[in-house]
Order: structure tokens, then sequence, then C-alpha cells
């Protein structure tokens, strides 16, 4: 009796890099390719106000540089991520590449799109807590809700709900959602 095994070949930043340039949006989680469509107008209305107040609070006041979709953050050599917004604060400008974010940045927000909700919610969440992201936001637009995840001890803490959010990784930063929506 014969046994064989199937090489499974996980797909690099090299690999990433050669994908036609198609419109659609392209990530590699865990060394496999994932497409998904532009987002809706909401979605982007949606990521404007939201980078519109970290700008302003995050970026004029000098404590950090936010960078919106599409940019590139490499974790590892097989996870390469698009969030929607990404804030790096200013101790720590070395993962700010030309070319890309390398390492973990200090926020990420992913605004949910039906395309791309169980991503959001599920692989991504498990990508970024293994990463050591300090926070994560994950906004659905439809609902109109944020949902503010800290790590804490190498596990994402949901924290309350509220009108307000403040970023427990950035003192002084408040958003107010009622200007998102």
């Amino acid at each position: 009796m014969s046994t064989s095994t199937k090489t499974v070949v996980k797909l690099g930043y090299a690999d990433y890099v050669r994908i036609p340039d198609d419109g659609l949006r392209h990530e590699i989680i865990d060394g496999v390719h994932f497409v998904n469509p532009a987002p809706s107008t909401y979605h982007q209305t949606v990521s404007k106000r939201l980078q519109h107040q970290l700008y302003t609070q995050i970026e004029l006041g000098g404590l950090g540089v936010l960078f919106n979709a599409p940019v590139d953050v490499q974790f590892s050599p097989h996870d390469i991520v698009q969030p929607d917004l990404v804030v790096v604060l200013k101790n720590r400008p070395n993962i700010i590449t030309p070319t890309k974010i390398k390492g973990v940045p200090d926020l990420l927000v992913e605004i949910v799109s039906p395309s791309s909700e169980d991503n959001d919610r599920r692989l991504k969440r498990e990508r970024y807590e293994k990463a050591g992201v300090p926070e994560y936001w994950i906004v659905d637009p439809g609902e109109q809700t944020l949902e503010q995840l800290v790590l804490r001890d190498g596990v994402y803490q949901l924290q309350p709900a509220a009108n307000e959010v403040r970023p427990a990784v950035i003192g002084g930063v408040v958003i107010r959602l009622l200007e998102v929506w």
C-alpha cells in the first residue's frame, strides 16, 4: 500500500506583487490568495469619514501616520493584507517602507462588505490577533456598528459599544460615530 502526500505551496510577497492590477482587492493570508471586488460607495463614505477623524487627530496632531486602502501590510512571508485604514504611531516609523508596511501596525480598521464579512470577522481577526496587532476595529456600515477589539495577553477583548470610540493604543483621540454614519 502506498501513500502520497500533497505538497501545499504557500504564496508569498514575490507572488503577490506579480498579481495583475485588475481593480480588485488582492490579499494573501496564510499563503492563500483572496480576491474581493471594489467596495460600495457607502463603504467608501464610511471609510472617508473615519479617515478624516483619525487623520485630523493622529496625523495632524503629530501622533503618527494614517494610511487608507490600498496599502500593503506584510506581517510575515505568507501574510499580506490590505486593511481599509492603518495607523502607525510615531515611535515605530521603521515599519513603513517605500512599498509597504512591513510589521505590525498599531491600529487596523476593516470595514465589512458582503464579500469580505467572513474574512474580516473570522480569518483576519485571527490573523491580526496572532500577529499581535494591538487594536483592531471591525466596522459594519449596514448595522452602523464598530467593534473595538483590544489585544490583552495575546487575546482580543471586545470593548463596550459606545457612540464615541477612544482608541486604547492612542491617548486623547475620540472618534464620534454619529459623524461616521
